[in-house]
């Protein structure tokens, strides 16, 4: 994991089409500005979790109705 110190105001680029800046710092909060493609998602890290949750589940559930099918189709 890089660690970086940065004032408000300041920034950090992530290759060249990514800037994370830090627009302030209020406390035990930070602010923060993202400027990225379009193409490119962006989310909270408790949001792309329970993203990922809910692709699992429905991937499993995918799964269970192919099953069910093909032994449907079998019998």
């Amino acid at each position: 994991m890089l660690i970086l110190n940065r004032k408000a105001d300041e920034a950090i680029k992530i290759g060249d089409d990514i800037e994370i800046k830090v627009l302030s710092i209020e406390g035990n909060q930070v602010r923060l500005g993202i400027d990225a493609p379009s193409n490119v998602e962006i989310h909270r890290k408790e949001i792309y979790i329970a993203i990922q949750e809910e692709n699992e589940a429905a991937a499993s559930v995918s799964d269970d109705l192919m099953n069910l099918l093909k032994n449907n189709q079998n019998s």
